[in-house]
């Protein structure tokens, strides 16, 4: 599969802490959990204009867009702003269109009309989940946060319709409970995740394209047999600290087109709208399940923070 590429940046969410407890107030989506290249296909995304205010942009850097909660006539309508940490909660939503109606119908990409994420603002907490569509339009999936804070909520889906643009729209969730402040992740390219060793080559560059390989082992040998997942054989998404720019990527080649070998490499080919440390979350597929490595790493740089050898997502993944 031709790398798609995804980048979406969004507004920082409204908080304020009372004592030892976290609240948030109304805004745009998020969530997060604890414990693409020259090669252009129809999952690649069109630029998007700078938003004003930005000040990421630069001429040479692609532009850092999905501030919005709404963009291209479609807004997302989050009907769950608030949980409670360690509390299970249906988190329920609905895209709508220019007039106010619920989207009913969507194209399948990746198996899926639409991929939701959720991460934390320290970018601790991951979570890639696909929620269930009522005949209304309405999404819904029970989700269980593990600490409070704020959260980004991403929702990534084409409408159905002939020259439909794929977009990613982005709203704050908040879950309430006691609140311990935490730091980004330090920068790794080595994470060890459900008995996996998972090594990164490579750091997005803002302005241009960049190639980043990750490694997949299992008790010293190279896993040579990865399986599908979504119609790759690997999914990275990547979170800029502190606004979230969301970009997602695909690897080169897909599963049956004789271009990607199914492991022990992954390549991704992909382009930072700016330059600054980012978080990134590869979902891989062994054994019939579904894991997920992450990183910390600078674009424009070798390093995001203290050198240490991991950088784990905490209860990363869920369907």
């Amino acid at each position: 599969m031709n790398t798609g590429l995804r980048i979406t940046t969004f507004a920082a969410a409204l908080a304020a802490t009372f004592g030892a407890a976290y609240g948030v107030g109304q805004g745009v989506d998020p969530v997060v959990a604890d414990s693409p290249p020259k090669h252009e296909d129809e999952h690649t995304r069109p630029a998007r204009e700078q938003a004003e205010g930005d000040g990421h942009g630069g001429h040479d850097t692609p532009p850092a867009g999905g501030l919005q909660v709404s963009e291209g006539g479609y807004t997302l309508d989050l009907d769950t702003p608030r949980v409670t940490a360690g509390n299970q909660a249906d988190l329920r939503f609905t895209v709508r269109d220019a007039d106010g109606r619920a989207v009913t119908a969507y194209q399948r990409e990746h198996d899926k009309e639409l991929h939701l994420i959720v991460a934390s603002r320290d970018l601790v907490t991951y979570r890639h989940l696909h929620p269930t569509r009522a005949a209304d339009g309405t999404w819904s999936i029970p989700l269980d946060l593990p600490r409070a804070g704020g959260y980004r909520v991403f929702a990534d889906f084409t409408p159905a319709g002939k020259g439909a643009q794929n977009l990613t729209l982005g709203a704050d969730l908040a879950a309430s409970g006691p609140y311990q402040a935490r730091s980004l992740p330090p920068a790794s390219t080595t994470d060890r995740v459900d008995g996996y060793e998972v090594k990164l080559s490579g750091a997005p560059q803002p302005g241009r394209e960049s190639e980043l390989k990750l490694k997949v082992s299992r008790d010293g040998r190279p896993v040579t047999d990865l399986q599908p997942y979504l119609g790759a054989y690997g999914h990275l998404v990547a979170l800029r600290s502190g606004d979230l720019a969301y970009l997602h990527v695909h690897p080169n080649g897909e599963p049956g087109d004789g271009t990607t070998r199914p492991g022990p490499d992954i390549s991704f080919t992909a382009t930072a709208p700016s330059s600054g440390a980012y978080r990134l979350f590869l979902d891989f597929k062994h054994d019939g399940k579904v894991h997920t490595a992450a990183f910390t790493v600078r674009a424009g740089g070798a390093a995001a923070g203290p050198g240490t050898p991991e950088g784990h997502a905490e209860d990363g993944h869920g369907h």
